[in-house]
């Protein structure tokens, strides 16, 4: 077991550790290095072709899948969640790699799950004053995945993606399938009635620090990879600072500790659900 935790949530669960561009070049030798739950991570090109990995120096489960390596540092892990869009024909699958953040991982999920910020931290792209109202929406919980889906969000952006040209009623659908990952869906400028899908895929570097990458799947026709990773970079640094200066680091989970508004419903539904797992990596409990 990992001295770090003792938190089944991140030792039986997959945890990214980057995408999978970087194996290249490694080996035994000469691994790719990394910090995991407040652990060395080494992931490296194994003799048959496989990806291999230690944590601290024990062996553990390691996979590539969606473009990423996935660690499980203990125990046995579920399958990992479905990304369907990832390999649907059509859509550019665009990498935007990972930037580090001061943060909790739990905090910078409750955030790419709050519209409520859109008009004042990503004014004149996914919001504006004085259109800062969230409509109610539908929060549960999928019986058969133990996902969070959240459907029927809707908000008006100025300028929802790099082709945008004209405000859009952007509907958006999220998910969050693990602790520290989640999707969302929104409304495709490109191609009205499809929508371009976002996975946002924390790496706790430790509880208080992490790697956030975002993996596009985008049915956009108007833009190229480039222009797409370029777009979500802006808004990225539009919440970095934000998210960096909240207080406390970790995410509170006792009910009370932070008074919510109508429209977190997201996220009232994504702290219950860490209380109902007992989580306690990343997060105040107490």
């Amino acid at each position: 077991m990992i001295s770090t935790t003792n938190d089944p949530n991140v030792l039986n669960d997959w945890l990214t550790v980057g995408p999978a561009a970087r194996l290249a070049g490694t080996s035994r030798q000469r691994p790719y290095v990394t910090r995991l739950i407040g652990a060395q991570a080494c992931v490296w090109n194994a003799a048959d072709g496989t990806a291999a990995a230690t944590l601290d120096g024990a062996p553990v489960r390691v996979q590539v899948r969606y473009g990423y390596l996935w660690i499980c540092a203990a125990g046995t892990p579920k399958p990992l969640f479905d990304f369907a869009e990832f390999d649907e024909p059509g859509r550019i699958v665009a990498d935007c790699d990972g930037i580090g953040v001061h943060v909790s991982g739990l905090r910078m999920i409750e955030n790419f799950l709050d519209m409520g910020h859109f008009p004042f931290v990503h004014a004149s792209y996914l919001g504006e004053v004085p259109h800062t109202e969230v409509a109610p929406y539908k929060v549960g919980i999928d019986p058969g995945t133990d996902e969070i889906r959240a459907t029927e969000c809707y908000f008006v952006q100025p300028k929802s993606s790099s082709s945008a040209t004209a405000a859009l009623e952007v509907q958006y659908r999220y998910r969050v399938m693990q602790p520290f990952t989640a999707m969302l869906y929104k409304s495709s400028f490109a191609r009205p009635g499809e929508m371009d899908a976002i996975a946002l895929l924390v790496q706790p570097v430790d509880e208080e620090r992490i790697i956030a990458y975002t993996l596009l799947a985008y049915v956009d026709d108007g833009s190229s990879a480039r222009d797409l990773v370029a777009f979500q970079h802006t808004i990225f640094g539009q919440d970095k600072p934000i998210l960096e200066n909240q207080v406390p680091k970790r995410l509170p989970l006792r009910p009370g500790s932070e008074v919510p508004a109508r429209c977190d419903a997201a996220s009232i539904a994504y702290r219950r659900w860490l209380q109902a797992r007992d989580m306690r990596y990343g997060a105040v409990a107490d």
